[in-house]
């Protein structure tokens, strides 16, 4: 990186520049928490949502590491000592299959055959190699951590810390192991958690009705279907009324089920307590036998069931479903598992059905039924069936043995400190979704079936029984008080669930449970920038451990960003080809233009729709300061630390640092209420309108003239406007401005780099009367300029312009800016009148009325009917638009982004109506 007196480049290349100024940030320390110079300075931290090790940087990685990089570098150039902790998460469901992968693909021995330790040194070896992949990948687009401090989920510190608190949570009863339903993988055999559960839409195609002369039941056809795709039918069965002495009553009652493998492990069939259909069965304690099973079950009454969907009765297997769990619980019905851990079926089906998957036993089952005369219909049924998102295989509720979480004394404690505004949403509506989810919230399932992974600190005797223990040497000591003797003792092999260690993390990574320094400092952190779609699996766990531990919420703010979406709304997908790659773009337009696209539509509650457009105009935006910076040093524009802007005479001068003044206000506001599309967009109007568009024009006059006293003040005034727009536009476009930073630094040189240097403070420099004169020409030559193009001026046209009763101050405005307006606004001339000629088109500007006089200029009638004609084709394109939104069926089946570009298209359709509705008024 250059320092001093250096010529600009004639363009900037970031792939030259980025690794250069990366390393320059390096050599300085940049990013360092705790540097000597800013000891006593107040701390603001942020902890990154940690990565996991497998991972590459997608579009939501770009977007969240931005947002929390333009918060650190704003906070570092206001004086603070930053701290943005980096680390990665070790991600034991991925980081396995992408080891066992690779074993699978040399040929190796799985994990089975070489042992758990074997296995876990071969993870090991794979971090180290290729799981800094993401860390760098971050690097390149800039982000300001402390990469001294990196942190992982499973370092020495982390793991003891995570020991630490299951111990603590165990001994105050909040930790316990129980036999419940939970999310089973069968292809990966372990529990998954709810994020790592997706629901993909299923429709079948098979068709049947008991009946039907022209179409008999078809077997080997289902089977075919079925084997295309399990999913997407309604099976109807009819399941035999029983007496109370057991005996077949005649009548039968039908239930319908998605799944009908699940049949073999019903214990209940329930109907609604008001269903005039069902309540003589109710009432008489009537039963129905079980088809295949011959289980006699009962008939119970409970609001589940839905009188008006199907048969309004509902089959109830408990071991299966997580809503007939609840049922089963209210009702007192047992619950018995039919599947093994692969999803094949156990001992507890009938002989003819054991060992069988569960997708072949669908088949065998339907087909049974059918020949026992149980089958009433089969119908395609759209619903949706929950799949792994690692496997790729329908998930399974599973009775088992698991590690749990009683989060609700946790919880309560987290919706009081919230309550209290210990932690604040933004925005705010998420605070109601969250208060919901908290008050529903249930035991969280902790424990995995995996090898890689914080290994549970529980330990087995003899009998089954176990004790907790940081390690094994205080399990045998707890084991000699339990059992009274020394007893051999084998450690639980199941894992922790990987949101467990990464809810410690902002604390965990500042060294607790010691209490270090940085703990001291840096926690609680000032905010947590996330996902919304993590608020409840990491910010409220993070939250309630943070409570628990600390005695005091992790965060003070978080900020939830929405998606980032392809340029017509859709989500980004493979499967759909419309996934844009961080890293493409970073490569094709460079670091800054991704990461100002990112900021400038990151508003508040709204998805950003990412077109590869935005990105190549922002990268125009960078050129459009670089090329300020180039048109400076062409005249002499150079710095001098010894200028005061306060000295300026000019009016010109004295607006344009009004207008830095202004900029940096609104900048300062926006970020610190994580407005960052506010911010960006109040740093955008100031370089490339204010300052390109405006000020270097109006100084060109001043730049060739004679007046050297005049000349001087320009270039200094020049010279300290491009640093204020560096400054400004720094946190969202490091690389460019770090560049620009030090090739204009002049003889003297800088004192820091740019992501050191102090945020602009331009208090006292808004000069009202400087404002009133400039902003005037302004916004006459901007009404002048659009009117111009609305009503379709030809553009070499020049055109004469009246102002109309102006003021005698308004004269002598114009005396010192009429040459310049006529240039700005391509007039012929300019005249004084008492009122407006015909055929005049009007504007006012700062209450100063003008007309521009187009008369054999523009066919003024011929205007006004083109101008109709286009409101009129607006306003059927809105009626058109208005239709479709005002159809509920419409908005039932269209896609949510489908619905959404007909708003955008609405709103686009009233601005420009807008827009022509005032041209015609003018006329």
């Amino acid at each position: 990186m250059t320092t001093g007196l250096a010529m600009i480049e004639k363009t900037f290349t970031p792939a030259d520049v980025e690794p250069r100024v990366a390393a320059a940030w390096e050599a300085a320390q940049a990013f360092r928490a705790g540097r000597e110079d800013r000891k006593d300075a107040p701390a603001y931290s942020i902890v990154i949502p940690p990565p996991n090790v497998t991972g590459s940087l997608h579009m939501g990685h770009a977007l969240n590491n931005t947002l929390q990089d333009v918060l650190c570098r704003f906070e570092r150039m206001r004086g603070k000592d930053v701290l943005w902790q980096p680390g990665t998460d070790h991600a034991g469901i991925a980081t396995q299959m992408v080891v066992e992968r690779q074993m699978m693909e040399h040929q190796e021995p799985n994990r089975h055959v070489i042992g758990r330790e074997k296995f876990v040194e071969k993870v090991w070896a794979w971090k180290e190699q290729s799981g800094s992949t993401i860390v760098n990948q971050l690097k390149r687009l800039g982000a300001s951590c402390d990469w001294s401090r990196e942190r992982f989920t499973m370092d020495e510190g982390l793991s003891a810390a995570v020991v630490e608190i299951f111990v603590r949570l165990h001994e105050a009863g909040l930790i316990y192991k129980d036999k419940r339903l939970s999310n089973w993988d069968p292809k990966l055999l372990t529990v998954i958690s709810d994020i790592e559960v997706q629901q993909e839409e299923k429709r079948g195609s098979f068709a049947w009705r008991r009946g039907d002369p022209d179409k008999p039941f078809d077997a080997l056809a289902l089977s075919k279907v079925l084997d295309r795709d399990p999913n997407g039918h309604l099976y109807y069965f009819d399941y035999p009324v029983v007496d109370a002495d057991g005996r077949d009553t005649g009548a039968v009652i039908t239930v319908a089920t998605t799944r009908p493998e699940t049949m073999l492990g019903d214990t209940g069939v329930a109907v609604h307590p008001d269903d005039p259909r069902y309540q003589d069965l109710v009432a008489a304690k009537a039963r129905v036998r079980l088809p295949l099973v011959g289980r006699l079950i009962p008939i119970v009454a409970d609001t589940y069931s839905d009188p008006e969907k199907g048969t309004g009765a509902v089959k109830i297997t408990p071991a299966h479903d997580f809503n007939d769990a609840e049922v089963g619980k209210r009702q007192g019905l047992a619950a018995i598992n039919i599947f093994d851990a692969e999803a094949r079926l156990n001992e507890n089906a009938p002989e003819a059905f054991r060992n069988l998957g569960r997708f072949e036993a669908r088949k065998r089952i339907v087909a049974t039924m059918h020949d026992l005369g149980h089958l009433a219909e089969v119908e395609p049924h759209q619903h949706q069936v929950p799949h792994g998102d690692r496997s790729g295989v329908p998930i399974e509720p599973w009775l088992t043995d698991q590690w749990y979480v009683n989060v609700r004394p946790l919880a309560d404690k987290v919706v009081e400190a919230v309550r209290r505004g210990e932690t604040r949403f933004v925005p705010l509506n998420w605070e109601r979704v969250f208060f919901e989810w908290m008050d529903n919230i249930q035991p969280w399932c902790i424990s995995r079936q995996l090898w890689w992974g914080h290994q549970i600190p529980a330990w087995y005797g003899p009998d089954g029984a176990y004790v907790v223990a940081r390690d094994e040497a205080e399990a045998r000591e707890k084991a000699r008080a339990k059992w009274g003797a020394d007893v051999a003792l084998t450690r639980d092999e199941d894992v922790l669930d990987t949101w467990f260690s990464s809810a410690l993390w902002p604390y965990s990574t500042f060294g607790w449970p010691e209490k270090t320094p940085e703990l001291k400092k840096y926690y609680p952190t000032s905010v947590v920038v996330t996902g919304f779609d993590i608020i409840f699996f990491w910010v409220a766990r993070m939250m309630m451990t943070g409570l628990f531990t600390m005695n005091e919420v992790p965060f003070r703010d978080v900020y939830l960003h929405a998606l980032v979406r392809d340029e017509k709304g859709a989500k980004m997908s493979k499967s759909k080809g419309n996934v844009l790659d961080p890293l493409e773009l970073i490569d094709q337009y460079g670091a800054d233009a991704l990461r100002f696209t990112l900021a400038a539509m990151a508003a508040q509650g709204r998805d950003i729709k990412l077109a590869t457009s935005r990105v190549e105009g922002y990268r125009n935006f960078g050129t459009k300061l670089w090329n300020a910076a180039r048109f400076a040093e062409v005249n002499g524009c150079l710095r001098d630390p010894a200028f005061d802007p306060k000295s300026a005479t000019s009016a010109l001068n004295r607006w344009i640092a009004g207008e830095a003044a202004k900029a940096a206000a609104e900048t300062q506001t926006a970020i610190e209420a994580y407005k960052f599309n506010e911010a960006a967009g109040a740093v955008y109007r100031f370089i490339w309108n204010v300052v390109c568009d405006w000020y270097l024009e109006l100084a060109k006059p001043v730049l060739t003239g004679s007046d050297e006293a005049a000349k001087a003040e320009t270039r200094a005034m020049v010279a300290f406007i491009l640093d204020q727009a560096i400054l400004l536009l720094h946190p969202f476009m490091p690389f460019i401005t770090e560049e620009l930073w030090a090739v204009t630094a002049g003889e003297g040189g800088r004192t820091s780099v740019a992501a050191l240097a102090p945020w602009p403070d331009l208090g006292g420099l808004l000069d009202a009367e400087a404002e009133a004169e400039i902003g005037w020409l302004v916004d006459l030559v901007s009404e002048i300029r659009s009117i111009r193009t609305e009503i379709g001026v030809p553009g070499g046209a020049q055109v004469p312009l009246v102002l109309v009763d102006a003021s005698e101050a308004v004269k002598a405005r114009y005396d010192r800016l009429g040459e310049t307006l006529k240039r700005l606004a391509r007039l012929s001339g300019v005249g004084f009148v008492d009122a407006a000629p015909k055929g005049a088109v009007q504007v006012i500007a700062r209450g100063v009325t003008a007309a521009l006089a187009l008369e054999g200029i523009v066919d003024i009638e011929a205007e006004k009917a083109r101008l109709g004609k286009e409101i009129a084709r607006i306003d059927a394109d809105i009626a058109k638009i208005d239709a479709k939104l005002g159809n509920p069926d419409f908005l039932a089946r269209a896609k949510e982004e489908v619905v959404e570009e007909q708003r955008e298209r609405r709103e686009e359709a009233t601005a420009r109506r807008a827009k022509l509705t005032d041209a015609l008024a003018r006329l």
